[in-house]
């Protein structure tokens, strides 16, 4: 993981005092009103932003590292938990998200009553937050190249949802990768890809993932889900789209429902 910025919060003077507000207070010496004003102030402009660069308030949830311009299906996961939750039901207690800001659906996840929730990042982690760098250090996240075989026993969750990293993926890659995922799942495979033709930013994409995203049609996956030995869960689909309907839901994302393997 990449080292975060310098915090401004350590670029004090010598004394302990924030440079520009002891400016101020020298040339206010006879408003001693508003030098105590300006000593405050400036405390709590400091305690805001080292509350707010720790990690509080749920910043992981909120910020994305959505691609600018382009959607982000992680970040569509997120939208789509209500809606596999009436889906899947108790399948849901026990969950692996694998694809980009694993983090912020990992965290979500455990707001969940009676969830666990565990995520494998498969790029570079930048620039994260406290709450991303706990999970991470508990070994709840995992940072693992998803084109080699997981870190896990075969059924070790009861459901894995996917999201985006298999867009970035290779067919050569796809046939070991996939049949993986549903090695490692119970009750099932949710896999979030992207609808070709939508918009991404190709120069971020490469410097994030390596390459562009490749964006498949829904026949495609269909095919290639027939050549992998995987099958479409249709009982957990039709119910995922009834729930859509009643929470007037439109996925951003393609969304397949796939079995385990027996």
């Amino acid at each position: 993981m990449s080292r975060r910025p310098v915090n401004p919060s350590r670029r004090l003077a010598d004394d302990g005092s924030i440079p520009f507000v002891a400016s101020i207070q020298s040339k206010s010496q006879n408003s001693p009103l508003l030098s105590i004003g300006l000593v405050i102030l400036g405390a709590i402009l400091l305690i805001g932003y080292c509350y707010s660069s720790s990690g509080g308030v749920s910043s992981d949830i909120k910020d994305f590292s959505k691609l600018e311009g382009g959607t982000s299906c992680s970040s569509e996961v997120l939208q789509a938990l209500p809606i596999l939750k009436k889906a899947y039901g108790d399948s849901m207690h026990k969950v692996l998200h694998v694809g980009p800001d694993s983090c912020s659906v990992v965290s979500s996840l455990f707001e969940e009553e009676d969830t666990e929730a565990w995520g494998i990042e498969p790029y570079e982690l930048d620039d994260v937050g406290a709450k991303c760098k706990s999970l991470v250090h508990k070994g709840i996240v995992r940072m693992a190249d998803i084109k080699f075989p997981l870190p896990y026993r075969p059924k070790s969750f009861s459901l894995v949802l996917v999201s985006e990293a298999l867009d970035y993926l290779s067919p050569k890659y796809l046939n070991k990768t996939l049949p993986e995922l549903a090695r490692v799942s119970a009750d099932g495979v949710v896999i979030f890809a992207g609808y070709p033709g939508q918009q991404r930013t190709r120069g971020e994409e490469v410097a994030k993932f390596g390459r562009p995203a490749k964006l498949r049609s829904s026949s495609w996956w269909i095919r290639f889900f027939v050549q992998t030995g995987l099958d479409e869960n249709e009982t957990a689909g039709k119910k995922f789209e009834q729930a859509s309907v009643k929470k007037a839901y439109k996925p951003a994302c393609q969304v397949f429902h796939l079995k385990s393997y027996p």
